[in-house]
């Protein structure tokens, strides 16, 4: 598994297979004390719109290690970035 930020391109093994991902954004959190890297494969869902996944991972360590994100608030806190990241990019709809 390779990561680029400066290139903001990670590269991930899905199925097998080595894809590259393009990165979208980086946050760290003060509440959970880790770093979250939010990337797509350019997939599209069957709702019409691109994949977008989300892990953490620990940016003391030498080699990226993504980790899957499965806690309750964890999950609640990075869907409420998402939103925040939709309506700055794409406004309120209000």
């Amino acid at each position: 598994m390779g990561i680029d930020i400066e290139n903001e391109k990670i590269q991930l093994e899905k199925d097998g297979i080595m894809v590259d991902c393009d990165i979208l954004f980086t946050f760290d959190s003060d509440d959970t004390m880790k770093c979250y890297i939010g990337y797509t494969d350019h997939s599209i869902g069957p709702n019409g719109r691109m994949n977008i996944y989300v892990s953490s991972y620990d940016s003391l360590k030498p080699k990226l290690e993504l980790e899957n994100v499965t806690d309750e608030k964890e999950l609640a806190m990075i869907n409420d970035v998402l939103e925040q990241i939709d309506l700055e990019i794409n406004g309120s709809e209000e």
